[in-house]
């Protein structure tokens, strides 16, 4: 028989637990049920590329519009993000990139003032990264760029943006709707860069008819590797 304490209690020689104990159990499981089933959820909310990042567009320290460069004077993607094909990460072109143009061109423009501190000083001008993924995620720019898939396809129509913003949510559902069906946004490797290219109008077919022939022409993998987790996360 358990001994009771002052305070505790007793009917005759019994001890008794309070009647608030009656509630201890459930209580508990109710509470742990909503933190595993809430929180995640909350988190996710809060954190998610696709309630947070779409529509980032973060001030520049030079006021580079992507609508006059690419739009108006068409300028190949590959001139100033250079290592698109040959590598993982699309390269922020260096000063000297600019100046090749901006040496004659304005070059006494208020606007480019950073552009040439930075090249009088020998540090990088600093641009804020806008389509960040997370540490965790492997992207490989060369990947994508050399099976077919267009710069507008994650960017978005860049050669009307003033200043770049995020349009896509680059949230792991996203990249696996296209990773299970990659056809549809697939083109030929010569316009990739090409912002406006329309597979109708350019072949007379739909991009997933046309995509699918040139999935297999450029060999591009197929589930289970295409959503397989080491994939992404290495």
């Amino acid at each position: 028989m358990v001994e009771a304490s002052e305070g505790d209690p007793i009917e005759g020689d019994r001890f008794h637990f309070p009647r608030w104990a009656n509630y201890l159990f459930p209580t508990t499981l109710i509470v742990a049920i909503g933190l595993l089933t809430y929180v995640p959820l909350l988190f996710t909310l809060l954190i998610s590329p696709e309630t947070r990042s779409v529509g980032y567009q973060p001030k520049q320290p030079i006021a580079f519009s992507h609508a006059i460069h690419v739009g108006k004077m068409q300028m190949d993607c590959r001139y100033c993000h250079s290592t698109v094909e040959t590598a993982s990460f699309a390269a922020i072109p260096p000063t000297q990139t600019c100046l090749n143009c901006h040496a004659s061109i304005k070059s006494e423009s208020e606007l480019l003032k950073p552009m040439r501190d930075s090249f009088e000083k020998a540090t990088p001008v600093s641009w804020t990264k806008v389509h960040d993924l997370p540490d965790f995620v492997y992207f490989n720019h060369s990947a994508h760029v050399n099976k077919g898939v267009a710069c507008v396809t994650c960017h978005g129509q860049i050669n009307e943006m003033e200043e770049v913003e995020q349009v896509q949510p680059l949230s792991m559902t996203w990249c696996l709707g296209c990773h299970r069906n990659p056809e549809p946004n697939i083109r030929p490797l010569s316009e990739v860069t090409n912002m406006n290219w329309d597979a109708v109008s350019a072949t007379g077919k739909t991009s997933a008819e046309l995509g699918k022939e040139l999935a297999s022409e450029y060999h591009v993998q197929s589930p289970p590797f295409m959503t397989s987790c080491t994939t992404c996360h290495r």
